[in-house]
């Protein structure tokens, strides 16, 4: 029998997009703090670097399986089980981690870290708060909740710095885990007012997820969001190393110099921030934009816009102010595809199944991320610079621009319905 769907709220702030905040939040200030442990762990078992990053790579990897599982999860079982059942796999990797002792061991239990954040993170959360809200305020909703994250990733890096000065890198783990699950009492205001039959689809499961598959929009919007993946998570794992090699020195007469900015590696630290900061701006915009105008259209605007900008940036001298206007506007431009992708497959896919769907998209995403870190360093070994990586981003953000126009942007329940095998 199909899970029934909540009657939505009628107002934009609600307990649900509450609760889904908090819990992103915390779920991203964590993850977003890992690179800083690289450095620690190294030094105390003398491990090459590239170990502990195939471990964050995993980790990717494992966001991305997990996130249709927890989405399919959600809708057997419900949202809060599904929820908590993520958090309970992060904190208990999180803990297991603090006394691994072998790389083998760190990429293993990235694993259940992997599926924490899956389990916590944009596919279960954005499917509820897109259901708990109305038609009017989705767009804008899954925007605000989107932003959570990126305040996770301001908030978690200071964080982290703050306590690996007061204690051992095991005990931040351990600290994190206790973190991750206080987050789990938001669950106790991600109630539903009431429930009623769901009346977007009757179908079970499986003959959507499997109509979907062959619908070639669907494969457009799963092919588009890898370019996503990709540059996020090579800008986030080698920018920071890249800034610090081709960056010229921050000279005392520079506005930066004078703001305290040193250094290639603090300009470093001070881009992800700023790619943090300017990116809360960006998803609102984009959640705002996504209720008044095409998502496709937009999307495929965005994916523009990136390409543009990264094409500039490596095309040009690279000083510390072009690293400074480039993270600005890859900032406002970073998360900007979540509140517009996720509410394309609700708005065509209906709600009924959004977290699978969404999570199968997702899944794309990460497979993008996997490859942005890992081949940023296999190419960077091989040739000694980021430039061919680089121009890959460059490539498939283009693609990705392409690939959004021929999506048919209405409800899927308005197309012709064609009969799935079982």
């Amino acid at each position: 029998m199909p899970q029934p769907t909540p009657i939505t709220y009628d107002r934009l702030m609600n307990p649900v997009l509450v609760a889904g905040c908090v819990i992103i939040l915390v779920s991203f200030a964590v993850r977003a703090s890992f690179g800083l442990f690289q450095l620690p762990i190294a030094q105390e078992f003398a491990w090459p670097r590239e170990s502990f990053s195939l471990a964050i790579a995993i980790q990717n990897l494992f966001w991305g399986i997990g996130q249709p599982i927890f989405g399919a999860l959600a809708e057997r079982f419900g949202d809060r089980k599904a929820i908590l059942g993520g958090g309970a796999f992060y904190a208990v990797g999180l803990v297991l981690s603090a006394y691994a002792i072998t790389p083998g061991q760190h990429q293993l239990l990235e694993m259940l870290v992997g599926f924490g954040i899956a389990g916590t993170g944009f596919g279960v959360i954005l499917a509820v708060v897109g259901r708990a809200t109305p038609e009017r305020h989705r767009s804008m909703a899954l925007g605000i909740a989107t932003a959570a994250g990126s305040a996770g990733q301001i908030v978690g890096p200071p964080v982290a710095n703050a306590l690996l000065s007061q204690m051992p890198w095991q005990s931040v783990f351990v600290a994190f885990a206790g973190f991750v699950a206080l987050s789990m009492f938001a669950l106790l205001l991600m109630r539903a007012p009431q429930r009623q039959p769901v009346a977007d689809t009757d179908e079970p499961m499986g003959v959507v997820v499997k109509r979907a598959l062959k619908d070639p929009t669907f494969l457009f919007i799963f092919i588009g969001f890898f370019s996503c993946g990709y540059q996020l998570a090579f800008i986030t794992a080698h920018f920071p190393a890249f800034i610090t090699e081709m960056c010229g020195p921050i000279t005392p007469d520079s506005l930066l110099y004078v703001l305290g900015v040193t250094s290639a590696t603090g300009l470093g630290a001070i881009s992800i921030a700023l790619i943090g900061l300017f990116n809360i701006g960006g998803t609102l915009l984009a959640g705002w934009l996504g209720n008044r105008y095409s998502r496709k259209y937009l999307l495929a605007s965005v994916y523009l816009l990136r390409t543009l900008v990264s094409a500039a940036f490596i095309l040009t001298p690279i000083t510390p102010e072009t690293v400074v206007l480039f993270s600005v506007a890859m900032g406002s431009l970073w998360l900007a595809t979540v509140p517009l992708t996720s509410g394309l497959v609700a708005h065509i896919y209906g709600l009924r199944y959004m977290g699978t769907l969404y999570g199968l998209v997702f899944f794309s995403h990460q497979l993008g991320g996997f490859m942005g870190v890992w081949l940023g360093g296999a190419l960077y070994d091989l040739y000694n610079n980021y430039t061919l990586v680089w121009w890959v981003g460059v490539g498939v953000g283009a693609l990705s621009a392409v690939i959004h126009l021929p999506i048919k942007e209405y409800p899927w329940s308005e197309r012709p319905r064609v009969p799935v095998a079982a």
